[in-house]
């Protein structure tokens, strides 16, 4: 019986030529001897689901790359470098293409841009980020930025072993690294401190997916009998 898997390898054969299309979609049904409600018991929407199923094992195969990885004696932005140069290096870059065409569509945008967020959070929940609070969104959305450019610049880069994209995402995170000295600066700051104690305080409430607020409806917090 045809796996999922199996359909989805079926898929990627016809990819480049078709995209990510309903043609690629019954291409890799025939192949696999599939009627198409039988091949949309793997992927109901079709082509997009593909598309997003291709993603996540992508996702999957970077996670356990960077887990077997020594990066001990690495810089933490030289880990996070490498959690998005391993990402790109297990995909190949003309389903990739086509894949951007796909999520430019109105339809499926909402459905890319929740990739490559999962993509960000699963390379920083692999490195150890323990932020709980504002920073948990403002590191994701940081490194969405630099990897949905390192993406777009890696889709044109006909450099040897893709050493311009390299440096290129190098580049990019030592800007982003500017910006957080930038911001431990300006927290020592006398106008940032009385900001964050007033007006900014809101920002304390602000926590990750999960988390629980207190005082907030829906959250308890046990105390030990007296």
């Amino acid at each position: 019986m045809t796996t999922a898997q199996e359909f989805l390898t079926a898929a990627l054969d016809h990819v480049p030529f078709d995209g990510w299309t309903q043609a690629a979609f019954d291409a890799a049904a025939a192949d696999c001897g599939l009627t198409d409600e039988q091949a949309r018991g793997f992927f109901p929407r079709g082509a997009v689901d593909m598309a997003l199923a291709y993603h996540r094992q992508g996702d999957a195969e970077m996670v356990a790359r960077l887990e077997a990885a020594d990066l001990d004696a690495m810089r933490f932005r030289d880990r996070i470098a490498a959690g998005v140069r391993f990402r790109l290096e297990l995909a190949d870059r003309e389903v990739v293409r086509r894949g951007m065409t796909l999520f430019a569509l109105p339809q499926h945008a909402g459905d890319g841009a929740a990739a490559l967020w999962g993509t960000c959070d699963l390379i920083w929940n692999t490195l150890g980020d323990s932020a709980r609070d504002v920073n948990w969104y403002t590191k994701r959305a940081t490194l969405s930025a630099v990897y949905s450019a390192t993406v777009l610049y890696w889709l044109g880069d006909d450099s040897e072993g893709h050493a311009a994209t390299w440096a290129f995402l190098d580049r990019r995170i030592d800007d982003v690294m500017r910006i957080e000295k930038f911001k431990a600066k300006a927290r020592d700051n006398k106008l940032a401190q009385a900001f964050m104690a007033g007006p900014g305080k809101i920002l304390d409430t602000i926590k990750a997916p999960g988390q629980p607020r207190p005082n907030y409806p829906g959250h308890w917090e046990q105390k030990d009998n007296q």
